[in-house]
């Protein structure tokens, strides 16, 4: 059991939920807002995707990260920014039979360097690094594509840059390269990991599957979990108990109950309902920062 839990919102997204939902932040001012409200209502740690103003659909443009973390850092709101790395390792093929040529629309494929532009730039205590390559829908051709050598030279990156890598672990296989990781230096202490359950193709976020990832992390590492769509609140109370800490926000899950649409603020506040109720104590960014070992860059 972990009694002193901290909440990650996970703002957005890159996914196919705009026309799901009106509540989903798409441009730079909506996304850093919806981020500001998380904090508020008690999420220590914002995961920040940016999204084309013009179609919503996920994008690498460093310009539209930097207006959102300008925003979030001159608000008087204090949050610990954590901005994915995980954009620009995807694949479409052209089909079952026409393999080749890629689908140019869906494909965007990037060495390492250029995945990390905007942490570069930006400088975020966290970024995210995708531990592995799997089938990442339950229909069509896309795959997320992260080989072993581009992570590594990833890791290397980041550590580099002093940032802390949250490493995200979507299969049991997925901790291998972790644990390669982190015995080839690559990985500083706390070493920080997200098992993201539930994802298709990826591991089912059934308790037994949870217990087995839980059971396979490595000694003393600090790991947050989460699970999607109804499942999420859920995975609220199982991370806690399971000694972990906890995921929420419209990335993974854009319901509060059925049938009634949720913001980032809604879910948070729900995950902090849960943890109190079950008297857990919810901790704040400052906290965090002490606990994972943070540098806070202006």
């Amino acid at each position: 059991m972990n009694w002193d839990v901290f909440i990650t919102c996970a703002v957005t997204g890159a996914g196919d939920t705009t026309g799901k939902s009106d509540k989903v932040p798409v441009t730079p001012k909506q996304i850093a807002d919806s981020a500001l409200d998380a904090a508020k209502a008690g999420a220590a740690i914002v995961h920040i995707h940016v999204r084309d103003p013009r179609t919503g659909k996920g994008t690498r443009d460093v310009e539209l990260y930097a207006e959102v973390v300008d925003r979030i850092r001159s608000s008087n709101t204090d949050v610990v920014l954590n901005l994915t790395a995980g954009m620009g390792g995807d694949m479409v093929l052209g089909g079952d039979e026409k393999v080749l040529p890629l689908d140019e629309i869906g494909t965007d494929m990037v060495g390492a360097t250029e995945r990390l532009a905007h942490v570069t730039r930006l400088l975020p205590e966290i970024c995210t690094l995708d531990c592995g390559t799997m089938n990442f829908a339950s229909g069509g051709d896309y795959i997320m594509v992260n080989t072993p050598s581009v992570l590594r030279t990833m890791a290397k990156q980041v550590q580099k840059l002093g940032v802390r890598a949250e490493l995200e672990v979507f299969d049991t296989g997925h901790l291998v390269m972790v644990k390669d990781l982190i015995a080839e230096g690559l990985l500083d202490d706390p070493i920080m990991i997200q098992l993201c359950m539930g994802i298709a193709y990826g591991a089912p976020d059934d308790p037994s599957t949870f217990m087995a990832m839980v059971n396979q992390l490595p000694p003393g590492a600090i790991f947050s979990a989460f699970s999607i769509s109804r499942m999420q609140l859920p995975f609220v109370a199982m991370a806690a108990l399971a000694g972990g800490n906890v995921r929420v926000g419209l990335e993974d899950n854009i319901y509060l109950s059925r049938g009634e649409m949720a913001s980032n603020a809604d879910l948070v506040a729900r995950a902090v309902k849960i943890l109190e109720n079950m008297n857990v104590n919810v901790i704040g960014p400052q906290d965090v920062r002490k606990k994972l070992q943070l540098t806070k860059h202006s």
